[in-house]
């Protein structure tokens, strides 16, 4: 998708104004990045073990217990809003939301760090779930890491508006997603809308948050973030 990752284009960049990173001593391993795409991969062939099919997986007991059904939300089995997250139908799928996640997440990762990685993603997954819950119908079934990953694009793009590097490439990325959501069937539009801005907002909490006591307010943003995504289920549920 034409992607550069964001230590190249600042490195190349020598003349532009250098922006102090919120996690400078951060390593260059994406182990989080890495774990959460193992994660997925597991459970993924866990299903189609169950299933005994590789495209038709969400046939599998785990999927049935593990997908975003409003309705079973509703009747108190919460735990679906995130293991949801962790659930694809069939290989592309998987393979679709993985691939991104690999080429955003690990950039993000360096700059960012681990903790503050992980806490983008989960509350940009529950921020989609959030979404999910509060427009679709009872019965929906809804499943994948779309969510997430649409988070970390529209975080992507602020932490190139914080290092003065033009995110238009980013942009365009995320229009034509949009579009494809709209388009192509069985696609969660909603889940993916609901990610992206969870996910952009967490992310401006993170880079923009003062010097002073900085740590403390990136954890309580994310915080904040997770507790309001958690009373929007509520109130959808």
């Amino acid at each position: 998708m034409g992607y550069q990752c964001v230590d190249c284009v600042a490195e190349g960049r020598p003349a532009a104004r250098r922006t102090v990173r919120p996690a400078a001593r951060a390593s260059r391993v994406p182990v989080v990045t890495t774990s959460l795409i193992a994660v997925n991969v597991v459970v993924f062939l866990l299903t189609v073990v169950q299933a005994g099919s590789l495209n038709q997986n969400s046939s599998s007991e785990l999927f049935r217990d593990w997908s975003l059904i409003p309705a079973a939300v509703a009747g108190g089995e919460w735990w679906r809003v995130v293991t949801a997250g962790f659930l694809h139908f069939g290989p592309l799928h998987l393979l679709f939301n993985m691939l991104a996640l690999w080429v955003i997440g690990r950039d993000m990762e360096v700059f960012l760090g681990r903790a503050r990685l992980l806490g983008i993603y989960l509350v940009a997954l529950l921020g989609g779930s959030a979404a999910a819950l509060l427009f679709y119908g009872p019965t929906a079934q809804v499943a994948g890491a779309s969510g997430a990953v649409f988070g970390l694009m529209g975080g992507l793009a602020v932490v190139l508006r914080r290092m003065n590097i033009p995110a238009t490439q980013v942009i365009v990325v995320i229009g034509i997603n949009i579009v494809l959501s709209i388009t192509l069937p069985g696609v969660s539009l909603i889940g993916h809308v609901g990610g992206l801005v969870v996910g952009a907002v967490a992310t401006a909490a993170v880079v923009y948050a003062p010097a002073r006591n900085r740590n403390a307010l990136q954890a309580g943003a994310l915080a904040l973030l997770a507790v309001l995504s958690i009373v929007v289920m509520l109130i959808a549920a």
